[in-house]
């Protein structure tokens, strides 16, 4: 069984790292590339970037960001937002990203899923997916940074996205995300149910027990985590040691 990833997630606008709280409300928390090289230093597994804006301007802003990051950062890179075709996959490739998350432009073109997958093997395509719970108890998925409905489930989604070629799924959970008071736990079980490729839970870690339910009772294959290293509430140091207290099995560093 492969280790359990420890991923910091880092909301870029602009220049700034931000965060907010169900993806919206956000305020400024530092300069990204301070954060990103404290993270590896602290052994962190991979860190990914997303440029929060993006949508809303069709184009990705993080190139710059990127190139600066892995010059200094040698850990895995996953850069979205903002994303639609194969050559803004590869200038961000180029740059020094490892992998792309793409959601908005997967949504109105699914074979974009593929095309990326082709070029550029399926270990680079990342589905990201915002889902919001409905009443029903199922999830819709949603883009521009959950601001805009599209009608799809999420577990239909994600199928269907393993189906075209996405090698993993970054799942954001808009109704926990930023609330750190755990991730959806039913959410991130019924997804990673659905497919056999990884899913990254993100959204919602407040504690260590919540990354321990959302790997054990969730099933996830790795974990994003914002808020709680951005402020100090853990560190991955002591994360990593919990982890193995709690029979996780994490990269020994």
């Amino acid at each position: 069984m492969p280790n359990l990833r420890l991923i910091a997630r880092l909301d870029i606008k602009g220049p700034n790292l931000i965060k907010g709280i169900h993806l919206e409300g956000l305020r400024v928390v530092g300069d990204p590339q301070t954060f990103s090289k404290r993270y590896y230093e602290a052994g962190v597994d991979e860190l990914i970037y997303m440029d929060i804006v993006a949508s809303l301007y069709g184009r990705n802003n993080l190139t710059e960001i990127v190139r600066h990051t892995a010059r200094n950062v040698f850990v895995p890179l996953t850069v979205g937002g903002g994303v639609r075709s194969t050559d803004d996959v590869k200038e961000l490739l180029r740059a020094g990203a490892d992998k792309v998350a793409i959601n908005t432009a997967a949504i109105q073109r699914p074979e974009l899923i593929t095309e990326v997958s082709r070029r550029f093997g399926s270990q680079c395509m990342v589905l990201s997916i915002e889902a919001k719970r409905l009443a029903s108890g199922k999830w819709e998925a949603y883009t521009d940074n959950g601001r805009e409905r599209t009608g799809f489930d999420v577990i239909e989604w994600v199928q269907r996205g393993q189906e075209l070629g996405a090698g993993e799924i970054l799942l954001t959970s808009i109704d926990q995300e930023g609330t750190r008071k755990g991730f959806d736990v039913a959410l991130t079980r019924a997804v990673s149910d659905a497919v056999t490729i990884p899913v990254i839970a993100s959204g919602g870690m407040g504690r260590f027990e919540d990354l321990a339910e959302v790997v054990q009772t969730g099933h996830a294959d790795a974990v994003a985590m914002a808020d709680v290293l951005h402020y100090d509430r853990l560190n991955l140091q002591d994360i990593r040691t919990q982890a193995r207290a709690a029979g996780l099995m994490v990269r020994q560093l």
